[in-house]
């Protein structure tokens, strides 16, 4: 929609016709299997194993595709996977991580896992969602992935095979004679029956499904949420809401087969995933997948240019971290392709979108999504007023709600416009009272008996624009990946001289937040911060989680029931880093107090003589994603 502006656009496109009236298939093969018949020669899914500009790359067409989802359904289903059975895929971003993925929602229900979590971690979301059968790596070097798996299988329960997939097939003589040198040996320590990806396919019919593929709706997807103590939340996903995926931007933003799309993102996350991947399988545009990492793959950003050189990229995604380290790079190459940067996963700091603006020219359209509505929320829009900082406003057929609750979950008031609360959600992709696959989590998750509580506290201005202004869930964001607090405190718990500890997210200029702790110590304890630093260092396994800063306190905020006050912790973090910013740029200013504003949420009082102007300190400061304002 070229003019997608406001709030009165978004009800327009409501009223003209039900959702399901939208929708053009039934299920994601089908949508897949339309696709490829309109535009069958047209480039669907590029994969480059290297960064460079004229490295090679794997380029698959919507009709070829197509055809390697067919051979894979076909023989997920040769093993017995049925409509209400798991296939797991533990992959980094290849050309078969989107085959698993279109042919697991095919067969029965895909259950994408992260490749960077612990054998405990994967273990405990394989028996959790009882998966028959792992896609994964083939050892490798410079990559633990298949020994990870394995050991994890060695905990499991239920799966019966192993599907592995040989990365040297994207490498050429002499790389493939040093990967048969170095390739590294394991001892297979559990029962699965181990087969190569491509002989498990090959063998099976690649122009149509041995088959009916249900057109009712379903589970078809199970996406773990942020890290976590044991395993990671699980939530569901179904069919319509994968569906909405696909449709929603292209109800916004005009992407048609011509466009491309830069993904430097992993396909075990839903950014990924829904609205990037689904929606070029609902328009037939080009996918490209720079390196198994994405963005954290070998001279990625330094490439960055070229590629949408390269392969005229129309749109890319990206993080706010990703953001910080793209306008670093000068803008070497013809990307006159390029219309939109989409930007999600964390607040995007002010400063640092009107840096980007600047660097590159480009409008970023920020959005606003979760793990458990499927993804999309909201979004900017595209011709509507810039208003920097928000997450734009609902898209069609999303009703956003800011509600006041009790300490039991009960709804006091519906928030009137500018009055932060509990932003609750419902859409398509919210599945009610079926959010996560363990039912004993979906308990207090509604309110309304509708919309989901998304933990996130926010606003919705008077032309209808939300603001997340906090977090109800104590998770820290850094660069875009959420870090459960209970992790380091479970870890610095085991300290024998620490008695209580609050891990919260400090303020950070690149990142958005770092993960920081504040302990209290057993009486007549003298251990410092710098043991106790060294201890989780030695402990914690998830380093996203690893906390940069620990300090004792003689005793820490509580309240009056005894638990511990993060808020104070949240202001005492902001104190310290902004004090800090301005002392390292010579602004004599500082920060007085740190205070909760009804609008804006956590906001800092900065005390400064007159001749500091706010340009000053704005320059300091404007860089983190928390407010300030002059005391």
């Amino acid at each position: 929609m070229k003019n997608y502006a406001t709030i009165a656009d978004t009800k327009k496109i409501e009223q003209e016709k039900p959702l399901d009236e939208r929708l053009q298939a039934k299920s994601i093969y089908d949508l897949l299997s339309k696709t490829a018949k309109k535009f069958p020669n047209k480039d669907a899914l590029s994969f480059q194993l290297k960064s460079g500009p004229n490295d090679p790359a794997e380029t698959l067409s919507w009709e070829q595709l197509t055809r390697e989802v067919t051979k894979t359904s076909n023989a997920l289903r040769s093993i017995g996977i049925k409509e209400t059975d798991v296939v797991a895929y533990v992959l980094p971003n290849c050309t078969e991580a989107i085959v698993s993925f279109l042919a697991g929602t095919t067969v029965g229900i895909v259950c994408p896992i992260s490749p960077l979590l612990s054998p405990e971690q994967i273990a405990g979301i394989l028996n959790e969602v009882k998966a028959r059968a792992v896609i994964s790596l083939k050892t490798f070097p410079k990559t633990d992935v298949a020994q990870r798996v394995n050991e994890a299988l060695s905990m499991t329960e239920g799966v019966e095979t192993l599907i592995e997939i040989d990365l040297l097939r994207y490498l050429k003589p002499p790389l493939t004679w040093l990967v048969g040198l170095l390739r590294p040996k394991i001892t297979r320590s559990h029962s699965a029956k181990i087969v190569a990806f491509d002989e498990f396919i090959n063998n099976h019919a690649g122009n149509t499904l041995s088959f009916e593929v249900s057109v009712n709706d379903r589970i078809a997807a199970c996406f773990h949420t942020g890290g976590t103590t044991g395993t990671p939340k699980i939530a569901q996903h179904s069919i319509r809401g994968m569906l909405y995926q696909g449709w929603g931007l292209l109800s916004v933003i005009d992407w048609d087969e011509n466009d491309s799309m830069l993904c430097p993102l992993p396909m075990f996350h839903v950014f990924a995933v829904y609205p990037m991947l689904m929606t070029c399988v609902t328009s037939g545009a080009h996918i490209i997948f720079p390196t198994p990492q994405g963005y954290r793959g070998e001279s990625v950003f330094e490439n960055f240019w070229k590629l949408v050189e390269r392969w005229k990229v129309s749109f890319f995604v990206m993080v706010p971290t990703a953001a910080s380290a793209l306008m670093q790079v000068e803008v070497n190459s013809n990307v006159s392709s390029l219309r939109y940067a989409l930007c999600g996963s964390a607040p995007l700091p002010k400063e640092l979108f009107n840096k980007f603006e600047q660097a590159t020219g480009l409008q970023i359209l920020e959005g606003y999504g979760m793990t458990e509505t499927t993804c999309l929320i909201s979004g900017y829009p595209p011709a509507g007023t810039k208003k920097i900082g928000s997450v734009g406003i609902p898209f069609p057929y999303s009703d956003v709600k800011i509600v006041n609750l009790s300490e039991d979950g009960k709804v006091l008031n519906e928030c009137e416009v500018n009055e932060i609360g509990e932003i609750c959600v419902n859409n398509p992709g919210v599945l009610v009272g079926k959010t996560y696959t363990d039912s004993r989590k979906n308990k207090n998750l509604f309110v309304f008996g509708t919309h989901l509580r998304t933990g996130d506290l926010g606003k919705l201005d008077s032309d209808g624009y939300l603001w997340i202004t906090g977090r109800a869930k104590d998770l820290i964001i850094r660069g875009g990946h959420n870090v459960d607090p209970a992790i380091i405190e479970d870890v610095l718990s085991g300290h024998p001289s620490v008695a209580m500890v609050g891990a919260v997210g400090q303020p950070d200029s690149h990142l958005g937040e770092t993960p920081c702790a504040y302990l209290e110590l057993m009486k007549d304890s003298t251990t410092h911060s710098e043991e106790l630093m060294k201890f989780v260092q030695e402990n914690l396994d998830n380093k996203l989680a690893m906390p940069v800063y620990i300090e004792v306190l003689t005793e820490l905020p509580k309240t009056p029931v005894g638990k511990i006050f993060k808020p104070e912790l949240r202001k005492m973090a902001i104190t310290r880093i902004l004090n800090l910013e301005l002392q390292d740029k010579n602004i004599k200013a500082s920060v007085n107090d740190v205070v909760e504003d009804k609008v804006n949420g956590l906001t800092a009082l900065i005390s400064a003589p007159d001749e500091i102007k706010n340009e000053t300190i704005g320059a300091s400061l404007n860089q983190f994603i928390v407010p300030w304002e002059r005391s």
